[in-house]
């Protein structure tokens, strides 16, 4: 339901623009488990599913193109621009930002600070493009830090993990933030009207809790610009009782891999038990469709990829191992991010109300 949710109505419609007028995304061809092959296959696969998209692929020239000729498209829509260089997973992330200027990842960041494209994408190392997209592309003046917010099925409907995976201490100043940038997102990207929020916790009493969290619920209940409903226990994210669940990047992680893998041992589970007999096995054929339609409720590809939240253009990321459906939704969910000006929104309704306030 969910996943045909994001891929239709979120990620699929056409906006009006003008005739010449597209959005570009810039995407880091080298980056992620099965770089080039999956993401230039993604990118290929988004622009032929939407005239309203380009994509700049930064990679190895001749290895990008040697996979863009595998494909039919629009050349318009897609523009390889080499970078020879490529951010390894067991690169340390403050030097090779700064010493891999010529990489993917880093060219690709600067296209996006320079105006040249409207966002960026990378399966790449998780350390390297969080610092780059703090420093190269910039935070919003005001926010403290940017946040990785990743979205998870839930019985009611999409909810938004913030942060997931950029800052592993945390303020309860920041936790404020997350939780203000990721109402935002819900309600301008996916829809939902005044979001509930709850700050992740080891129970739903007010006094359970670390310092962090006891610190933080105080600043969401006087917070008037979120739904704040109090605090949530890690069973309740996939029952749907919120919208938003913040916490700080430690906890968020260990929510975020719990959930994958428990959803993807259930997966396996079920698909044993369907074919372990041929009573079993014509059962599942008579469900069928409507087995597929369950299991991709649980797949984390029709949800795209992470956006670090903050920052002052849209930098995305997905997960390393990411094949091309999910780039290709990435890709499209950056066009709906742009089109609503999410980072414009989160400008307006936190930095400068804040300013008022000192």
């Amino acid at each position: 339901m969910y996943s045909r949710l994001f891929e239709t109505e979120f990620f699929r419609e056409e906006p009006v623009l003008e005739e010449t007028k597209r959005t570009i995304i810039a995407l880091d061809a080298m980056g992620g488990d099965f770089a080039p092959a999956e993401q230039v296959k993604g990118a290929v696969d988004a622009v032929n599913e939407n005239p309203g998209i380009a994509v700049k692929l930064f990679g190895i020239e001749d290895a990008v193109k040697a996979e863009l000729a595998k494909y039919q498209f629009n050349a318009d829509q897609i523009e390889v621009i080499h970078a020879p260089t490529v951010i390894e997973t067991a690169d340390p992330p403050v030097k090779a930002i700064k010493t891999k200027k010529d990489s993917s990842m880093v060219r690709g960041l600067f296209a996006v600070r320079n105006g040249e494209a409207d966002a960026f994408i990378s399966c790449g190392c998780t350390g390297a493009l969080l610092v780059g997209g703090q420093t190269i592309v910039g935070r919003i003046r005001g926010i403290e830090r940017g946040a990785l917010a990743f979205m998870v099925p839930s019985l009611q409907g999409p909810v938004l993990i913030i942060d997931c995976g950029a800052n592993a201490d945390a303020r309860p100043e920041m936790l404020l933030q997350f939780a203000q940038m990721g109402s935002i997102y819900m309600e301008n990207i996916v829809g939902v009207k005044d979001p509930k929020v709850g700050i992740i916790n080891i129970g739903e009493e007010e006094e359970k809790g670390n310092m962090l969290v006891k610190e933080t619920v105080p600043l969401l209940k006087d917070c008037e610009s979120i739904h704040f409903v109090g605090s949530v226990e890690s069973r309740g994210i996939p029952e749907g009782e919120v919208d938003v669940a913040v916490c700080d990047a430690f906890v968020g992680n260990v929510v975020l891999k719990m959930y994958e893998g428990v959803s993807s041992a259930l997966i396996k589970k079920i698909k044993d038990v369907l074919m372990s007999n041929g009573k079993t096995k014509f059962g599942a054929l008579l469900i069928k469709n409507e087995l597929k339609d369950m299991l991709k409720e649980f797949s984390s590809e029709a949800y795209g990829g992470a956006p670090m939240l903050g920052l002052k253009n849209l930098v995305v990321k997905p997960h390393g191992n990411s094949r091309s459906k999910e780039i290709k939704n990435a890709i499209l969910q950056c066009e709906a991010f742009v089109a609503a000006d999410i980072a414009g929104k989160i400008a307006g309704n936190i930095v400068v109300k804040k300013s008022q306030e000192d």
